[in-house]
């Protein structure tokens, strides 16, 4: 169980942060001043455990905040969530979804977190009752279920359809518009070389689960998915795809009937990785109410240089923009980027920045559905990793981030109001 001493950290109301507009065409750079961002004080939870993996993060259309995430401590592992009581902060107790003779596996993904009014939803691997010492890294995907904004969860729902003993992780949870649950995932249930992606969803609210629908095979084994959604029934799942050679790419899978069925994943960036491993970072991505799709991602590319990437679709996922570099550092590592749009198709991108002896993280701002962004800038005050960020309809987004350290580890929270603008109208193929 949770050993925690929640405190609240006062950090500037309101913040006023400069920097440089930026985009890059054939080398040349434009910039004019970056404007003014609403920033909440930041909220930090210390939690005095041995381990503690996450967070997730999502904010609801009253600006509260809600976090899933994993502990660990004296061999007793916790899957657990807890939701500010007021908007931006403190944070409420925790209460933990997992019952007690449930034992969670650990691994080095959060909990994945849905948040809809009072119902909230998570997905988390359950080491797998018949695993063995030549499969200790089975595991079962469950789907835990509250209606009472996660005072207390229900028995969780099983989530794979085949009695494997084998991985079922990795996975994404995505709530459509019309309340539909999308999850995906990764197993190797066919007993092929490679994984492959797999998704289903809940119609009922999470009570229970639709057959899974393999997406496609060859899937590199421990880049985790994404999963969204976008207008007129479009679902989107992305993953990491294994080509000829080792070479790696992020792909995307479109489905044009409610995530019925999938067509055939494409190419996002063509960065033509070799890499004879799995990296351990996935992409992210969002869609705006105009329907373009957006998806950042880490590479290494043909030149092995560590790089985060943004790219999206105007035509529903079936081709994408030429990528664009995020990260401008000459310095760090960029590495774990995560992203977040709202429906006028305003951008919060987040990922770390690693220096041998410091672990940032930053976060660049679109205003214009990505036709520019802003100089990443520094957002944590202590060596931060693991960022996270989500947004409500009001265009309010929710930042968490963690901080490893002795005798405990902390979380950290906060969330950004980005300025409206006015964007033009542009249909979707």
């Amino acid at each position: 169980m949770c050993s925690s001493n929640w405190v609240r950290e006062g950090f500037c109301s309101f913040m006023a942060v400069t920097g440089l507009w930026c985009m890059t065409t054939g080398g040349a750079v434009w910039a004019e001043p970056l404007s003014e961002f609403q920033h909440s004080p930041k909220q930090v939870t210390e939690h005095k455990v041995k381990s503690l993996v996450g967070p997730s993060v999502q904010v609801d259309e009253q600006g509260r905040i809600s976090l899933a995430w994993m502990e660990e401590d004296k061999d007793v592992r916790s899957v657990l969530y807890a939701r500010s009581t007021e908007a931006g902060g403190p944070m409420g107790a925790p209460v933990r979804i997992n019952r007690p003779e449930d034992v969670p596996y650990w691994r080095q993904e959060a909990p994945t977190l849905v948040v809809s009014g009072d119902e909230v939803f998570v997905t988390w691997g359950l080491t797998h009752p018949k695993s063995t010492l030549e499969q200790p890294l089975a595991t079962e995907l469950r789907l835990s279920r509250s209606t009472d904004s996660g005072k207390t969860f229900q028995p969780s729902v099983l989530v794979n359809d085949d009695p494997g003993v084998i991985q079922h992780t990795f996975d994404a949870l995505h709530r459509d518009a019309d309340g539909r649950l999308h999850l995906s995932w990764i197993d190797k249930r066919e007993g092929k070389k490679e994984s492959g992606t797999y998704v289903a969803r809940s119609l009922d609210r999470g009570a229970t689960i639709t057959t899974n629908l393999k997406v496609d095979e060859g899937t590199c084994v421990c880049c985790r998915t994404a999963v969204t959604s976008g207008p007129e029934g479009m679902v989107y799942v992305a993953w990491r795809k294994i080509f000829e050679g080792n070479v790696r790419e992020t792909v995307v899978a479109r489905s044009t009937d409610h995530g019925e069925t999938f067509e055939a994943p494409v190419i996002v960036g063509h960065d033509q990785w070799v890499f004879p491993a799995c990296p351990h970072r996935p992409a992210s991505m969002g869609v705006d109410r105009q329907g373009r799709l957006y998806v950042v991602w880490y590479t290494e590319g043909t030149d092995e240089i560590p790089a985060v990437y943004i790219a999206y679709s105007d035509d529903r996922g079936k081709s994408f923009s030429e990528k664009r570099k995020l990260n401008v550092s000459k310095n760090t590592f960029p590495d774990h980027p995560q992203i977040a749009v709202d429906p006028e198709g305003r951008i919060v991108a987040v990922w770390e920045e690693q220096a041998p002896v410091k672990r940032d993280v930053v976060m660049s701002v679109s205003m214009d559905r990505g036709a520019t962004f802003t100089t990443p800038h520094k957002v944590n005050d202590r060596k931060s990793q693991t960022p996270v960020v989500a947004v409500n309809s009001q265009g309010l987004f929710a930042l968490a981030w963690t901080e490893h350290g002795m005798p405990g580890h902390k979380m950290v929270m906060q969330t950004v109001k980005v300025p409206s603008v006015k964007v033009a109208t542009e249909p979707v193929r």
